[in-house]
């Protein structure tokens, strides 16, 4: 074993292949899609019927919060939803007055890589979820080179904040109908990736791939169900199938992977949740098991602390978008914006995945303006037309996304095109040669700035995340052979320490795509998650919970 970490840096090769190989839809994809839609809808009807589609935009900054927090329980979605409604108004708001009190496009530049990388820095840090700060970005910076006066800011403000307030109901609505519903779709994922790893038996090519995926799953399934809020009787029934997964995580030979589908495919309907047994209910070993209130009431880390790490991706992002605006600026593109946006959708975890989305995003947006040039002649054919046609292109975009990138920029890029035009009709081919312009232009600058600015702090993040998994993997141990562990202690440590393991493979996946790095200490990173997994094991066995069904524990 491997004490010392590694100190040569070598430069990692950039992908080809796959790049834009579409994957599964996701399980969801119609209610992004839909919800988006229901957002969109009823306010620009109502400025179509009083002819001020003009305003539309600023609509459309609170219309679009419908597409975030689809995977979190709504007690949390609530909250979710309502912090990005305020970060919307936040960055309109600044666009809006820096537009109102300054002409020039360099200032209006600066401006808008300053907000994108903010917004990219929040959104991490807080784990928003798709969309991410795209779409802040796109709104915000849209925002600066809009025409306007500082008397006019409040009322645009307003008709954002009324969308928003419509997008925040119609992001809850699905609630009424099936209130546990993202609960219930997180811990069918966790049942189907521990049945998947149980199939491995724990041996073979795939197996430690397939671990990971399971422990990444039951992580979040904890997770979700944690920030329901009250222990109520479904949540329960649910806590007690997440259990069932992390007994197939532990001890995959023995699992039951057909059983753990079953329940997987009874979670997806709209039925009774299923009860699996739990061994030795009748002796408190429930209560222990299910003991995870503790964790409720232990602090958040302050956004302060989480935004640091982040400071590398931030200042990417800065320097990125502003460098894309000015060269657009100097080309004499009218729509700098464009760019700006271009640059700030490639920042991803590392330079890999940065480069991956480059290409989908650049070949996305010239599929995209072509189709622009078929669909250009149907919308002009009066203000009606126009807003059906971005309600489409709406749809289809949240439809696809999840596919891959590139196909969801598809429908975006036409959207975008013809939403520039519900102040006014312009010429296509003016419109279309400034995208594809902007778009090459905000792709290369952005890249460039992404190999730059070298993440150097991902391999100090790995140190950080073996001593906490170390740290974790030996209170549990101590807890484990403490022979009156204090009541809840025991499922605390196991969940701290499954907690450690999934955040040491996320931060070595994350620095494992940086171009230019220093070598990893992978062998030390392989042998902390088995030793991981071992005392996750060991924990299962102290609680009573490997056992088959029926027999005593």
């Amino acid at each position: 074993m491997s004490s010392a970490t590694p100190t040569t840096s070598r430069v990692r090769p950039l992908p080809l292949v796959g790049v834009l190989r579409l994957g599964r839809p996701s399980d969801i994809w119609f209610k992004p899609a839909l919800s988006v839609v229901a957002a969109v809808t009823p306010p620009n009807l109502t400025l179509l019927a009083l002819g001020r589609l003009d305003l539309a935009m600023y609509t459309m900054a609170g219309s679009l919060c419908a597409l975030y927090a689809h995977n979190r329980p709504y007690a949390a979605r609530a909250r979710a939803l309502a912090w990005v409604v305020l970060g919307m108004i936040g960055g309109l708001a600044v666009a809006l007055i820096a537009a109102s009190l300054t002409t020039s496009a360099v200032v209006l530049v600066t401006v808008g890589a300053l907000l994108a990388a903010a917004q990219k820095a929040v959104c991490d840090a807080t784990r928003i979820g798709p969309p991410g700060h795209v779409v802040l970005t796109f709104i915000s910076s849209a925002s600066l080179f809009a025409p306007g006066t500082l008397g006019q800011v409040p009322g645009h403000l307003a008709l954002a904040v009324a969308a928003g307030a419509w997008a925040w109901i119609v992001g809850m609505a699905p609630g009424l109908v099936r209130p546990h519903g993202p609960e219930r779709r997180a811990t069918a994922h966790a049942l189907n990736a521990a049945a998947a790893y149980a199939e491995t038996r724990g041996t073979g090519d795939g197996h430690a791939r397939a671990r990971a995926g399971a422990a990444a799953a039951v992580h979040a399934a904890w997770q979700s169900l944690l920030s329901t809020g009250a222990r109520t009787a479904p949540r329960r029934a649910l806590e007690r199938l997440v259990v069932r997964a992390e007994v197939a995580l532990a001890v995959p030979a023995d699992a039951e992977a057909g059983q753990l589908r079953a329940w997987a495919r009874e979670l997806r309907g709209k039925g009774p949740i299923p009860i699996p047994r739990v061994p030795r209910a009748g002796d408190g070993t429930t209560d222990e098991l299910l003991g995870v209130e503790a964790e409720l009431d232990s602090p958040a880390r302050p956004l302060l602390s989480r935004l640091g790490p982040l400071a590398p991706i931030a200042l990417r992002t800065a320097l990125g978008c502003a460098l894309a605006g000015y060269v657009a600026l100097a080309l004499g593109v009218g729509r700098p914006y464009w760019a700006l946006v271009t640059a700030a959708s490639l920042y991803q975890a590392n330079v890999t995945l940065t480069w991956s989305r480059g290409i989908q995003r650049v070949v996305g947006n010239l599929v995209g303006v072509l189709a622009f040039a078929a669909i250009a002649p149907l919308a002009h054919l009066g203000p009606a037309a126009l807003v059906l046609s971005c309600l489409a292109l709406n749809f289809g975009a949240e439809a696809l996304i999840g596919r891959n990138y590139w196909l969801g920029s598809v429908c975006v890029t036409p959207m975008a095109l013809l939403i520039t035009e519900f102040a006014h009709l312009q010429e296509p081919g003016e419109l279309m040669t400034d995208r594809v312009v902007d778009t090459l232009v905000g792709a290369l600058v952005g890249f460039v700035a992404a190999v730059a600015v070298t993440n150097r702090r991902a391999g100090d993040r790995i140190e950080l995340a073996l001593d906490a998994l170390e740290s974790a993997r030996e209170h549990a141990a101590k807890t484990v052979t403490a022979e009156h562990p204090e009541p809840g202690a025991l499922e605390s440590a196991r969940r701290e320490l499954a907690a450690a393991v999934v955040d040491l493979r996320a931060t070595t996946d994350a620095a494992a795509g940086e171009w230019w790095q220093r070598a990893l200490p992978e062998e030390r990173v392989v042998l902390a998650e088995q030793a991981g997994h071992r005392t996750l094991a060991a924990t299962v066995r102290r609680q009573g919970l490997h056992t088959t069904e029926g027999a005593p524990a």
